[in-house]
């Protein structure tokens, strides 16, 4: 007779036995063989997705530096060209200070017509990867070269079964999605005509947990001047001298914080500031000088703000101006606004997708996806085509740190997600 802690144990592990072998047989219930195929593609290449992250990580392609830009292009280029696509370089005109992006078609009559969505630019310059167990370090290994590799491999393992054949694929890798070029008109045109000639978009910006985006937030700019009277300080506060520019300004931006932190999904963020008596603000930099006796002349701000749709950022806006509108005596102010990155709506079209990728999902035993918050999510390239077709995002890499020094990709979660897309992208042009 068994004692009690080996019978314990005995049933311990008969529990482990059946676990295994039902997890095993609900893997691939639902797939057909080419699927199998596909997914034996992936685990036998399941390092060549590191390689190529390391690869393009050590490209420097920073937004701003147009030749490092180019040079990523370059390597995804050779990338597509390898998988039988037709690649173009599309080169932005110069006074838009960007590089260019990257297309790649692949011509066919079969199934839904796809416009796959990448990005070939970072915040921070890159190089240097570097590997620390299961992460992956370096500019753009999360954001979103990360996410362009995962892409590449799900092709790779459709191509290897023949299950390109005939398919009409547009892999659309933009060079400045982190600071998109102005005017948009120009620097999206490219991406919106891919878009009316496509069924379906599906983009690559990193993963959030076990979610993928059907909506997220837009962006716009806003610049604030605000003057007042140079005087010598000894005056400020009175009828003939007022208050100041910089005090002027603190009013205005805290009202702002007062006002706009209301609304679920709006932020609103003041990025730089100058004041003093002789101000510069261009772009990203500036310059201030002041002395301590004297009352401020100037101030400029530049910042940004997030909305979840059109009607949202209208009511920002107005809030904004009718703050801007009740200046302090003996100052002026007065704000503007430029148009970024548009919100993406959710649709009907987009969770249709979404149940699409839950099936997919639960068909490769990983279980429930959901549509993420779109308070988790900043802007992105999907939000100009989503108007115009269905669209996810959010189905690239796993990881953190995205825009930081720290920024890294899971590697563990790179299997799961290039099988994933492969088979999503297989059950769309069937």
């Amino acid at each position: 007779m068994l004692k009690n802690s080996s019978l314990n144990l005995l049933c311990l592990i008969t529990c482990v036995c059946v676990n295994q072998l039902l997890t095993h047989s609900s893997i691939g219930a639902e797939l057909n063989s080419e699927e199998k195929q596909i997914l034996a593609f992936v685990d036998t290449h399941q390092n060549d997705a590191i390689g190529l992250i390391k690869e393009s990580v050590n490209i420097s392609s920073a937004t701003e530096n147009i030749e490092g830009v180019k040079r990523s292009g370059e390597y995804f280029k050779n990338q597509f060209n390898q998988l039988g696509f037709t690649t173009q370089w599309i080169s932005m005109p110069e006074s838009l200070k960007r590089a260019g992006h990257l297309f790649a078609e692949h011509t066919g009559t079969q199934g839904k017509k796809l416009l796959l969505i990448g990005h070939l630019d970072t915040v921070l310059p890159g190089g240097n990867f570097r590997q620390n167990g299961d992460k992956g370090y370096g500019a753009g290994s999360n954001d979103m070269k990360g996410g362009d590799v995962i892409l590449v491999m799900a092709l790779r393992a459709l191509n290897s079964i023949g299950a390109l054949n005939n398919t009409q694929l547009i892999a659309a890798f933009t060079g400045d999605e982190e600071a998109a070029g102005h005017p948009i008109e120009i620097s999206r045109h490219d991406l919106i005509e891919a878009a009316k000639r496509s069924d379906v978009s599906l983009a690559f910006e990193n993963s959030v947990r076990d979610t993928v985006t059907t909506a997220r937030r837009g962006s716009s700019s806003w610049s604030l001047k605000v003057t007042g009277i140079q005087a010598h300080s000894s005056m400020i506060f009175s009828e003939a001298i007022g208050d100041g520019a910089i005090f002027e300004t603190a009013r205005i931006l805290n009202e702002f914080r007062l006002e706009l932190r209301k609304e679920k999904g709006l932020t609103f963020n003041p990025s730089v500031i100058v004041g003093g008596t002789d101000v510069t603000l261009n772009g990203p930099a500036g310059t201030a000088s002041g002395k301590a006796n004297v009352v401020p002349r100037a101030t400029l701000v530049h910042g940004d703000l997030r909305f979840v749709n059109q009607e949202q950022l209208d009511r920002a806006r107005h809030t904004m101006k009718t703050i801007v509108a009740r200046h302090l005596r003996r100052s002026d102010a007065s704000i503007t606004f430029e148009d970024s990155y548009p919100a993406m709506t959710e649709s009907p079209g987009n969770l249709a997708l979404l149940e699409k990728i839950n099936q997919v999902s639960q068909d490769l035993g990983q279980g429930k996806v959901v549509a993420c918050d779109p308070n988790e999510r900043g802007a992105g390239d999907v939000s100009f085509v989503s108007p115009i077709i269905p669209s996810l995002d959010g189905l690239g890499a796993r990881g953190s740190g995205a825009h930081g020094p720290g920024e890294y990709v899971d590697e563990k979660s790179l299997n799961d997600l290039i099988k994933r897309t492969a088979i999503l992208i297989y059950r769309l042009t069937r």
